[in-house]
C-alpha cells in the first residue's frame, strides 16, 4: 500500500509524545488538541504508550481506512509487539474472542453469531426496542422531574435489549454492569481486570450449560445447541463470546445515548429539530453525525504490522505496533468540512466510529436502531429536557476506554 513516493525521515522515538492525550478543559466533545497538531503535521507519527513502547499513531482518515482494510495489519493481541491499551487489558489476553484474532479463526467464530446482527434481523427488533424506550420514559415521567439520565435511562435501554437478545437475566444487571466497568476502566489493576473477566465468563459459561439442557429463543441457546453440543465450541469459549457481546452491547450504546443527548443539549437548535421531526431519514443522519462527532472509542484501535507497509511517506516495519486514532480521523477536514461543528444534516456516513474492514463492529445495526429509537422518542416525549447542572459539573469518562459520562443530571 503506497500513497506517497516520498520517504520521510523516521521520527525520533525519544521525542514521541505520550498517548492517550488529554482533552482541553472546557472542550469535552473534541479530541485532544495534541492529536489535532499531529494530524496537521503528519498522518503517521510515533507516540509513547504506558509500557514505554513507541508504536505508530495514525491520524489521517484515508490512511486509517487503508490500514484497517490491509490484511498485513493484525488484530492478534498475543503478538509480542501488540500495543495494548493498559497493563490490565494485556493481562486478560490469555483468553481471546474473535475480535482479537485474524482470519481464518476470526471469520469462523464471528460467523457463529453474525446472523443475530444482520440488518434484517435487527430491523425486526424495532417494536421491542420501542417498547423498552417507551417504558423507561414512562417511569421517568411518573417520578420526580429530575433524574440521572445514565442510571435511569441510558444504561437500562441497551442492557435490557442485549439481555433479551442473548438470553441473560436482566435481574443480574448490577453484577454484569459492575464487572463491565472494571473491564473498560483505564485505572483497573491487572488483578481486578482479570477477576472481572473471570466472573463474567464463568457466569455466562454456566448459563450456556443451562441452555444446553433447556434451550430458549436467544443467542446463547443457539451457541449452546448449534456449536457447543456439536463440539465446535467449548462452553468456556461460548461464555467468552457472550461476555464480548454483553459488555460491548450495553456499554457503547449507553454512552452514546447520554453523551449524544448532552451534545444536543449544547446545540439547542439541532435538539429542537430532532424533537419536532417526523422524518426518519433526519434521525438516521443525526445518528451517523453524532457517532462521528463523539467517537466514544477514544483510545485508538490497536493493531500490529505483519509485513513492511509503506503509507503516508513512512514505512511501518513488520512487528511494529499501530494505533488507529479514529476520534481524530473522524475530525479530518479533508473528509468532513468544518469537522468540529455538530451538524445533523451532514453526510457523515464515512465515519469510522464502528471501525473499518473485516473487524468492524458486529453490532452496529443494533446500535444504530437503538439510537434511532432513543433520539426520535426521548426528546419528543420529554420536550423540556434540560441539563440540571453546568457543563463543568458533568463527570466525563476520561478514565475509561469508552468515552461518555458517569452521570447526566437532567430535569424537565
Amino acid at each position: 500500500m503506497t500513497d506517497s513516493t516520498t520517504t520521510l525521515p523516521e521520527p525520533e522515538a525519544a521525542d514521541a509524545p505520550d498517548y492517550p492525550m488529554h482533552r482541553a478543559a472546557g472542550c469535552p466533545f473534541d479530541p485532544p488538541p495534541g492529536l489535532r497538531s499531529l494530524q496537521a503535521e503528519e498522518p503517521l507519527t510515533r507516540v509513547r504508550l504506558w509500557d514505554g513502547s513507541t508504536p505508530w499513531l495514525v491520524t489521517g482518515h484515508a490512511q486509517q481506512r487503508s490500514l484497517l482494510a490491509d490484511p498485513r495489519i493484525s488484530a492478534d493481541t498475543t503478538h509480542p509487539h501488540y500495543p495494548h491499551q493498559t497493563e490490565a487489558v494485556k493481562a486478560r489476553q490469555a483468553e481471546r474472542t474473535f475480535i482479537s484474532m485474524d482470519d481464518p479463526d476470526h471469520a469462523r467464530l464471528r460467523r457463529m453469531v453474525t446472523a443475530s446482527f444482520t440488518v434484517k434481523r435487527v430491523k425486526a427488533l424495532r417494536p421491542a426496542v420501542q417498547r423498552v424506550v417507551d417504558g423507561l420514559i414512562d417511569d421517568l415521567l411518573a417520578g420526580p422531574s429530575q433524574a440521572d439520565l445514565v442510571k435511569e435511562f441510558a444504561l437500562p435501554v441497551p442492557s435490557l435489549v442485549i439481555c433479551a437478545l442473548l438470553g441473560v437475566p436482566y435481574a443480574d444487571h448490577d453484577f454484569f454492569q459492575r464487572n463491565s466497568r472494571l473491564l473498560i476502566s483505564r485505572d483497573s489493576s491487572p488483578a481486578d481486570s482479570v477477576a472481572a473477566q473471570e466472573a463474567l465468563v464463568g457466569y455466562l459459561e454456566r448459563l450456556v450449560g443451562e441452555k444446553l439442557d433447556r434451550p430458549e429463543d436467544d443467542l446463547l441457546s443457539e451457541l449452546a445447541v448449534r456449536h457447543v453440543a456439536t463440539g465446535q465450541l467449548s462452553a468456556r469459549e461460548a461464555g467468552l463470546m457472550g461476555q464480548l457481546l454483553l459488555v460491548a452491547g450495553h456499554e457503547t450504546t449507553a454512552n452514546m445515548i447520554s453523551l449524544g443527548t448532552l451534545a444536543l443539549l449544547q446545540n439547542p437548535g439541532q435538539f429542537a429539530e430532532l424533537r419536532e421531526t417526523q422524518d426518519p431519514q433526519l434521525v438516521a443522519g443525526a445518528v451517523e453525525e453524532l457517532l462521528r462527532y463523539l467517537t466514544i472509542v477514544h483510545t485508538g484501535r490497536r493493531r500490529v504490522a505483519l509485513a513492511d507497509i509503506e503509507v503516508g511517506g513512512r514505512t511501518i516495519r513488520a512487528g511494529e505496533g499501530v494505533v488507529i486514532a479514529s476520534d481524530i480521523g473522524n475530525r479530518d477536514e479533508t473528509v468532513f468540512p468544518d469537522p468540529d461543528r455538530l451538524d445533523i444534516h451532514r453526510d457523515a456516513r464515512r465515519h469510522m466510529a464502528f471501525g473499518f474492514g473485516v473487524h468492524q463492529c458486529l453490532g452496529q445495526p443494533l446500535a444504530r436502531l437503538e439510537l434511532e429509537v432513543v433520539y426520535s422518542t426521548l426528546y419528543r416525549r420529554v420536550p423540556t429536557l434540560r441539563l440540571a447542572t453546568g457543563l463543568d459539573g458533568v463527570p466525563f469518562k476520561h478514565d475509561a476506554l469508552v468515552y461518555g459520562v458517569h452521570e447526566l443530571p437532567v430535569a424537565w
